[in-house]
């Protein structure tokens, strides 16, 4: 659930309590999300991936997502982390990581979203 779909079921109701409902939904649903239900465990081997937090944890969860990803698994493994994060946390992340994510990985992530091509190594 995203903020469009709020503003549909809102501009389709025209009721305050009724988006009011939607809105805590929302937020309960965004609160609740369990890592181990998203992603693989061979990503998280050094950690307890229950233990981890969406919010607090993201500079771990975001580069960790993206580690293994090649251009064949990309589309599934960025689908993954759009469900919980925007596209400015995912770049700010990918680009502040000490994570060893390849140049082929940032250059996937700046075609994705429209931005000028950024690198991890310089060769």
């Amino acid at each position: 659930m995203n903020l469009s779909f709020i503003i549909f079921i809102w501009y389709r109701c025209c009721s305050y309590k009724c988006i009011l409902n939607i809105i805590f939904i929302f937020v309960i649903v965004k609160r609740s999300i369990n890592i181990s239900n998203i992603f693989p465990n061979y990503l998280f081997w050094d950690m307890d991936m229950n233990k981890l937090d969406f919010k607090k944890d993201k500079d771990i969860i975001i580069p960790r997502a993206l580690f293994a990803t090649n251009s064949d698994t990309f589309d599934e493994d960025i689908l993954r982390l759009e469900k919980i994060y925007d596209k400015l946390d995912i770049i700010k992340e990918l680009k502040s990581t000490k994570e060893k994510i390849s140049n082929q990985v940032c250059s996937m992530i700046a075609e994705r979203y429209h931005i000028p091509s950024f690198s991890r190594y310089s060769l």
